[in-house]
């Protein structure tokens, strides 16, 4: 499946009733209640059983439809659960209204103990890898291996591109955002966000384009959502201010979980410069950099993350060699800092 796929994978899903969530072909949606909060969990059930699980954590403002390219890759090697956050996606929001990092975390805590399946391989991309990093930190038992996608991990000087996500956490601005793009359509949001996002956007086809409006234009109906936006974003930029054993490169630190950093060369929201730091501060790590490749490289380039993420399974032994699809790279990649630059293609 290549980059282009996504679009037309979504695309090809049964035409979302008003309100609904599109489910492509070999998913499904689950609810799972825990307490305080429920759980809308996007699965894809491997092609036979007795495999270990994944779990996979969006991003801000994203869902469990953002890992719907990656898994059909992974799914002869690992049972695929995609978690929608508290207040995204189809979950409902948490009924403490805790949207900070910390919060998020231990939801995905309570999802994964009430599994019963660990330890798992965690995936995380942008604000799922800053929980992702802290869940594996606090509770590596629960934590097999950790694939980190443009993780959101403090930095010191912040891309211009990311400051109005950043803005988000200043109270009074989602509301104020939200009054002064009242006119903005669908189409007008969903180009943002493409463009913010991705590499390169004209890798989007017309139909995953559509796809993109039509959740767009869902999510907008939903009285959280801004609410939620901008509580996650204040969340974020409080856990950059963090020191200590609780601050999020000192919990990085103390990760013990084999480790797969991806970072996109284009990325407009975590700097590609942070990649080396990130690959230094997990003791046991691989990294991928990939120069054409955005925020989101598990949907621009799915097959070259999952090649990536079947290495990192055959480095630490719970895959056979030959299981690596196109043998890109030595198994394992770089270790400590060293990287493995893909092509994207």
């Amino acid at each position: 499946m290549s980059a282009t796929d996504l679009p037309n994978l979504l695309a090809t899903a049964v035409a979302p009733k008003p309100g609904a969530v599109a489910v492509a072909e070999g998913e499904r949606l689950d609810s799972v209640g825990l307490p305080g909060l429920s759980l809308t969990v996007r699965s894809r059930p491997s092609v036979r059983p007795g495999l270990p699980l994944a779990v996979y954590v969006h991003g801000l403002g994203g869902s469990s439809q953002n890992w719907s390219a990656l898994m059909p890759q992974l799914e002869d090697v690992v049972d695929c659960e995609a978690v929608d956050l508290p207040g995204f996606g189809d979950s409902p929001p948490p009924d403490d209204g805790d949207y900070s990092v910390t919060g998020h975390a231990r939801a995905v805590i309570r999802y994964l103990d009430a599994r019963d399946r660990g330890p798992v391989h965690l995936v995380g991309n942008s604000l799922g890898g800053a929980i992702t990093t802290r869940v594996a930190a606090v509770r590596p038992d629960l934590v097999r291996t950790l694939t980190l996608v443009s993780p959101a991990l403090p930095e010191l000087r912040v891309q211009r591109t990311a400051v109005p996500t950043a803005l988000l956490a200043v109270p009074g601005v989602a509301g104020l955002f939200t009054r002064l793009t009242r006119e903005w359509t669908a189409e007008q949001r969903v180009r943002g966000v493409l463009g913010l996002c991705y590499g390169d956007p004209g890798r989007v086809t017309p139909e995953g384009y559509g796809a993109a409006v039509r959740e767009m234009e869902r999510r907008l109906q939903l009285p959280y959502f801004w609410d939620a936006m901008a509580r996650t974003a204040r969340g974020i930029v409080n856990a950059y201010t963090l020191g200590g054993q609780h601050g999020l490169w000192r919990q990085a630190e103390r990760v013990l979980a084999p480790t797969l950093l991806v970072y996109g060369g284009r990325d407009l929201l975590v700097s590609f410069r942070m990649a080396r730091r990130a690959a230094a501060a997990f003791r046991d790590s691989r990294l991928l950099t990939l120069p054409d490749a955005g925020h989101v490289a598990m949907m621009e380039y799915p097959e070259t993350v999952a090649t990536a993420f079947r290495e990192l399974l055959v480095d630490t032994g719970e895959l056979d060699g030959t299981a690596v699809e196109g043998g890109v790279g030595s198994p394992g990649g770089s270790r400590r800092g060293g990287s493995r630059t893909g092509s994207g293609s």
